[in-house]
């Protein structure tokens, strides 16, 4: 790849045109990629030769490392619109699409630290009591401090899924519905809406508990840090290639 780079740098460095394969080539991708790329407005119009060949210069190079440097730190399709937006020179809603992707890291990274807070207030002072029977909806509300209409609620929209018993038709909650219950009434507490409540419960469960969500979370953490980091990349990169646009 270093090798590939140097000689496309080089031919833009000696003012000669870059072939498709020249330009697909230095960054690792296929000659069909940058078409496509440039049919998506990802790329400025190529120039094309007497024959038809297109041909591109160090501004399609720069638009090309903006976008592959925006992609990890945006998506994909975010990434194509801030790339779509600034070649037909409506730089502000560049501006405002990654104003837009920066708002929501800072709300992924506000969600991780109530689920992280949320996670440190269900640690048990003491070790709970078995109880193989379950609770039912009145015990548990009392417990969390909530009516049983919320419970109910909760219910409706998945995030307790407690059983019926069988002879009296009551709700019974057992050890995993009062942790869901709990968790969910934290959040709740924190000022987050069931919406986003329901897909972290669903991680909790997916995860066979609290315990094994520990490590799902470090990984959370990382990837947002990662983002982060691949947004200021995506920075420099853009910025880059606004200067070379003029």
């Amino acid at each position: 790849m270093p090798d590939r780079v140097g000689f496309m740098e080089q031919n833009l460095q000696t003012g000669e045109r870059l072939r498709p394969v020249d330009l697909a080539r230095g960054h690792g991708l296929s000659t069909q990629a940058v078409r496509n790329y440039e049919e998506a407005g990802i790329l400025p119009a190529a120039r094309r030769t007497a024959h038809g060949y297109r041909t591109y210069t160090s501004l399609h190079a720069g638009a090309l490392r903006a976008f592959l440097a925006l992609v990890p730190a945006h998506g994909h399709q975010t990434a194509t619109s801030i790339m779509r937006a600034v070649n037909r020179g409506a730089v502000d809603d560049a501006f405002r699409l990654i104003d837009e992707s920066h708002a929501q890291l800072l709300d992924d990274r506000r969600t991780l630290r109530a689920v992280e807070s949320a996670l440190r207030d269900l640690e048990p002072r003491t070790a709970p009591e078995p109880d193989p029977g379950g609770t039912f909806i009145g015990p548990l509300a009392g417990k969390l401090g909530i009516r049983p209409a919320t419970l109910r609620k909760w219910e409706r929209v998945g995030l307790v899924r407690p059983r019926r018993d069988p002879l009296t038709g009551y709700r019974v909650y057992d050890e995993a519905d009062v942790r869901d219950a709990r968790l969910a009434h934290q959040l709740r507490r924190g000022g987050y809406p069931l919406e986003q409540i329901g897909p972290l419960i669903a991680q909790v469960r997916a995860a066979g508990g609290l315990e094994p969500l520990e490590a799902a979370l470090c990984d959370w953490q990382s990837r947002l840090s990662d983002r982060g980091r691949a947004m200021l990349t995506g920075a420099a990169e853009l910025e880059a290639y606004l200067r070379r646009r003029g």
